[in-house]
């Protein structure tokens, strides 16, 4: 088969990153595109094809040779990346709606054969009960309040733009729905309603690496679907290899990870010396958890794509790569952002 020539947005983050490393292992033809000077450097340093296009300014556009098989576009504006002072609902418009306008006119124009598209899971917001798998037919359920809000209304347009560009111009598409993705690179610190905060896995990571108590908060069977980014990097290559795929699929590992067996895990693979690990549960403080479950059949069917990591596997692999440091920058371009906003 003929390896597609491939432009990828959002070439600077975390799952762009990962991504293109496999592309380019397997021998596709590949252009990062991404306006993250950091970012810029590392493909740079790497020899890897660069442009720096901002997806707002339609112009930008012009610079891109215009002969690619297909587009991946995982470019958007998220909570986690926003801060209290640089959050307004025309942003979340800005980037993700008229961003992605962008992209679908420059596929259209010059007759790029087909563009996957990255979205979060959040706008199913309110089809979430405990251990029932959420499908892709069931549709939408957004919250209109809270700080995933907006958000959810910007990806949930852009879907739609894509749909419509879809079926007025024949432009094949594939959407992959991903729940929270973990990985090496940028689970240090996210906005929180605006505001830094350190995560809970690096918490979690940082007790167990120095043989310190872990806590666990409230309800400990509390769960959710995660999955990790190499399994998200094999579903975006099926799905550039698949050209009778089109649609939304749930890249999910389809099974509920309590927040107890979480921690257990990562005390087991982290755990700095030859004592047992200590978790501490502590029942009367409460965990801000949400919990959801998704449905992955459909791409196991349609996708011929399946997770291969499990949690335990995820958390050897993630040691693996933080011991090689091979993706270090994501961190350090983490660490910059929070000391510029």
């Amino acid at each position: 088969m003929k390896k597609k020539k491939v432009i990828v947005f959002g070439a600077g983050g975390f799952i762009g990153t990962y991504l293109i490393d496999e592309l380019l292992t397997q021998k596709y033809k590949v252009l990062a595109s991404d306006i993250s000077p950091i970012g810029e450097r590392y493909y740079n340093d790497n020899n890897i094809p660069y442009i720096s296009i901002d997806i707002t300014n339609k112009n930008d556009f012009d610079k891109i040779e215009k002969k690619y098989d297909a587009v991946i576009h995982l470019a958007a504006l998220q909570p986690a990346n926003v801060s209290e002072k640089n959050f307004t609902p025309q942003n979340y418009i800005k980037v993700n709606v008229i961003g992605t306008l962008n992209i679908l006119e420059f596929c259209r124009k010059n007759h790029v054969g087909k563009i996957i598209y990255a979205c979060s899971h959040r706008n199913t917001q309110g089809l979430w009960k405990k251990n029932k798998a959420i499908k892709e037919e069931e549709g939408r359920a957004l919250k209109y309040y809270g700080e995933y809000a907006m958000f959810s209304i910007s990806e949930s347009a852009a879907q739609d733009c894509i749909e419509y560009y879809k079926t007025q111009y024949n432009l094949k598409s594939t959407i992959l729905r991903l729940p929270p993705v973990y990985g090496y690179g940028p689970h240090t610190e996210i906005f929180k309603n605006g505001k830094p905060e350190k995560t809970g896995f690096l918490t979690f990571l940082e007790k167990a690496m120095a043989c310190e108590p872990l806590e666990v908060w409230g309800d400990s069977n509390i769960g959710r679907d995660i999955i990790y980014v190499k399994d998200v990097v094999s579903a975006f290559i099926k799905a550039l290899d698949n050209d009778k795929a089109q649609g939304l699929f749930n890249i999910t590992s389809g099974k509920y990870l309590s927040l107890k067996e979480q921690v257990e895990i990562t005390a087991k693979i982290f755990w700095a010396n030859n004592t047992n690990p200590k978790i501490v549960e502590l029942k009367g403080k409460q965990n801000c958890m949400d919990s959801f479950l998704y449905d992955n059949s459909k791409a196991k069917e349609e996708l011929d794509w399946t997770p291969q990591y499990s949690f335990e596997e995820m958390m050897i692999d993630y040691k693996k790569e933080m011991e090689n440091k091979k993706f270090e920058y994501l961190v350090k371009k983490r660490k910059t952002m929070f000391r510029n906003n």
